[in-house]
């Protein structure tokens, strides 16, 4: 029997997200903009989606006029994440076994 795909992390956004945030210490929103190719309206829904979920922490830092959002992946998102590429593992391994 397969684990069952995280919800969460199955949308395409959000785990280009969570990759993301797993690779760097931090990201930016324009960043993680300029990564995704989103949309402000839907990266700011995602990103929401993944700070309830506890996947994810955000720092607002005031610079001058502007005020930067940062982001960065919790140990829980660690968890999540890795929990996810691990049960996609076994479909990979499940589909070459059957070939």
């Amino acid at each position: 029997m397969f684990r069952p795909l995280n919800p969460l992390l199955h949308s395409q956004l959000r785990l280009a997200v969570m990759s993301i945030l797993m690779s760097v210490a931090e990201a930016d929103f324009v960043y993680l903009k300029e990564k995704t190719a989103s949309t402000v309206g839907n990266l700011s829904v995602q990103l929401d989606k993944l700070l309830t979920a506890g996947y994810i922490t955000m720092k607002r830092v005031n610079a001058g006029r502007n005020q930067r959002t940062t982001f960065r992946i919790t140990s829980r998102g660690q968890e999540a994440f890795e929990e996810y590429v691990e049960a996609l593992k076994d479909y990979i391994r499940a589909g070459e076994a059957g070939t």
